[in-house]
């Protein structure tokens, strides 16, 4: 379909855009998000003017920004209507160009450096993650079964509370238009951005956040998924009412996590708040929100294997109009009725 733009706004993006360094940055920002200190080292720019310029674009609604700690991320918008009419323009350019092939070049190095800081990261606390692996049914039997009970969607906007390594962004990547995941810890978030950028996920993006209390608007996501997370938290049923509050209705809440179980050392050596949840425990705070458990599956160690720990599988379905629960064990008749519809 043909956008109609008013005459003034077009200008208004042609002006952002006509200038070499701001035209190199869309180019760069429509490969990656970065912040001011990554564009000061792939372009060697002063850090004073390429803040002018990504101002100037920001200002036109070609890129968005975002604060994660001290440091602003900047990436090309993919919800703004003069980003989406630019878009044609910034395709046709020649990357090839010996001025933009050097920037892609430079991004590239930049980008391998951060996968590798990372990845130190990782390794240093690989020891953990693999005995806490060894505890339970293979990954890849948990994987498939979460694809399986989420449904092939498609899924217009995918939230993962919690995000860690990003994994379950990478996961359901094919599922969904636009991916978010969201974490508070800033080293693991290098972590998954580098894995996304290194996976060639370009529908994904990370974001610094406390995952109970997110401060974005209400009924935004179809999906909502929280894998093994939630035995990390005081107060797992504030986490699902968040993944409540984002959902929009008929929206689906997965929740991946190890059922009840008496392994103190989990507490004691891997930082477990929960020693898992009964299944009865995790259907009452979804009901508690409106949402009705359509799915339940345990996924269970192999007999051969030393695991001890069952993976549990809950899928929710928001309702489609939230009718006040007054019997938290019984659920409520008219919302299971809506739920269902969706």
């Amino acid at each position: 379909m043909t956008l109609a733009v008013p005459s003034a706004i077009l200008v208004d993006i042609l002006r952002a855009a006509g200038e070499p360094t701001r035209l190199r940055l869309l180019l760069l920002l429509a490969q990656a998000e970065y912040n001011v200190k990554d564009l000061t080292q792939i372009l060697g720019q002063s850090q004073p003017r390429l803040s002018r310029h990504l101002k100037l674009l920001a200002d036109a609604g070609l890129i968005v920004r975002f604060q994660e700690g001290s440091a602003v991320y900047y990436r090309l918008s993919d919800r703004s209507p003069n980003a989406r009419l630019f878009a044609p323009l910034l395709d046709a350019l020649d990357k090839c160009d010996t001025q933009f092939a050097r920037d892609l070049a430079r991004a590239d190095a930049l980008r391998e450096e951060k996968t590798r800081a990372a990845q130190a990261y990782f390794e240093i606390h690989a020891d953990a993650w693999d005995k806490i692996r060894s505890f339970h049914a293979p990954e890849e039997a948990v994987e498939a079964a979460m694809l399986s009970a989420m449904g092939k969607g498609p899924f217009q906007y995918l939230v993962d509370l919690g995000t860690g390594t990003g994994r379950i962004l990478e996961l359901f990547a094919e599922s969904a238009e636009t991916l978010t995941g969201y974490d508070i810890n800033r080293e693991m978030l290098a972590h998954a951005r580098a894995r996304l950028d290194a996976g060639g996920v370009g529908n994904a993006q990370v974001r610094l956040g406390d995952i109970a209390n997110l401060g974005i608007q209400d009924g935004n996501a179809d999906a909502v998924v929280i894998h093994q997370v939630l035995h990390f938290l005081d107060d797992p049923a504030a986490a699902i009412a968040e993944a409540a509050r984002l959902l929009k209705p008929s929206g689906r809440l997965l929740i991946a996590d190890f059922a009840a179980h008496d392994l103190e050392e989990m507490r004691e050596n891997y930082a477990h708040r929960r020693l898992g949840f009964e299944q009865e425990t995790v259907e009452v705070w979804m009901r508690q929100n409106g949402m009705r458990c359509t799915h339940y599956q345990a996924i269970r160690p192999p007999f051969e294997s030393d695991g001890k720990l069952t993976v549990s599988l809950w899928l929710g379905v928001k309702a489609l109009q939230l009718v006040q629960n007054t019997d938290d064990h019984a659920g409520n008749e008219d919302n299971e009725e809506l739920a269902a519809e969706g």
